[in-house]
């Protein structure tokens, strides 16, 4: 097979469907951009869940001047009342480490962990945070036995579960990637159709050269090979333009989500990379495939 016809048919394709693999590209862009988002996205829920999984604490606040709670009778719990918490709290087999916070230690942590986010500390004062016990427990899964044993004390004014808060965003970024992943499908089977539109009416162009070759004895891959690689190329084409838009995607939307949420660890750029690769292989094998399977059915005219 001589090379040098394969790349003038192949550029004598792209250079007359012009606007047809203009269109090719800009669709296989989106697509394995959004195909590549949810794969991000993914694999940000999953380095996250094994980041937090063993950090994650119950907090039982105790009851202030503030609380809500009618049994805290808008008074702060008595020294006798931590002290009994405590020592029941140590005594929990759930339990692997119990560490006292005060008003000022949990306004100073909150101040460090909203940093970024100045409006949200200046509409908060010390003293609204109250006192509370950090639990971290042996099993995270085992986090009702240790609600069930503080709720309802003298003293107690609520128990918070991080777990539930995690699970709650973990399930958000859940739904962004199968969003992500529907809307792709969606731009796959798009752009499935657009390559079948394109090699028809490339090859409807060429028919005369076609028929000429294949009454010379031309095999059907030698007929083939410029058309699959006008495919291939415009899936290259695009899937380098998808690695731009993840990489966009990566500062615009992991990043941030990261660093504004402060309950995700930073996914790394060898991540980043292998999925952006993934996404290029699969657009160029889904424009190839998709212009093989077009052109079995047209030879066979």
């Amino acid at each position: 097979m001589r090379v040098q016809f394969v790349l003038q048919e192949i550029w004598i394709g792209l250079r007359r469907n012009l606007t047809m693999t203009v269109s090719l590209v800009i669709t296989v862009a989106i697509a394995m951009a959004l195909f590549g988002t949810g794969l991000l996205v993914r694999a940000q829920v999953e380095s996250s869940k094994s980041y937090w999984y063993d950090k994650i604490e119950v907090s039982v606040f105790l009851c202030a001047q503030t609380s809500s709670n009618p049994q805290c009778n808008k008074q702060d719990a008595t020294e006798e009342q931590k002290q009994s918490i405590k020592a029941d709290l140590e005594k929990l087999p759930e339990v692997a480490k119990v560490d006292y916070e005060s008003k000022a230690q949990a306004w100073a942590r909150f101040k460090d962990r909203f940093s970024t986010t100045p409006g949200f500390v200046q509409s908060t004062r010390e003293g609204d945070i109250p006192d509370s016990f950090r639990i971290r427990l042996k099993d995270p899964e085992k986090h009702q036995a240790v609600a069930q044993a503080m709720l309802a004390r003298p003293g107690v004014d609520q128990v918070i579960n991080e777990k539930q808060i995690l699970d709650r965003f973990f399930r958000i970024l859940g739904g962004l990637q199968w969003a992500a992943l529907v809307i792709a499908l969606i731009q796959v089977i798009a752009a499935v159709l657009l390559v079948g539109n394109t090699v028809r009416l490339s090859a409807f162009n060429r028919r005369r050269e076609t028929g000429i070759m294949r009454l010379v004895g031309a095999s059907n891959t030698y007929i083939q090979m410029p058309f699959i690689l006008e495919g291939a190329i415009a899936g290259l084409i695009g899937g380098l333009f998808a690695a731009v838009l993840l990489v966009l995607s990566k500062f615009m939307l992991v990043d941030r989500v990261a660093s504004q949420m402060q309950f995700a660890s930073n996914l790394g750029w060898g991540t980043v990379i292998a999925v952006t690769i993934v996404s290029i292989c699969f657009g160029v094998l889904l424009c190839a495939i998709a212009s093989f399977l077009t052109l079995r059915r047209y030879l066979k005219i």
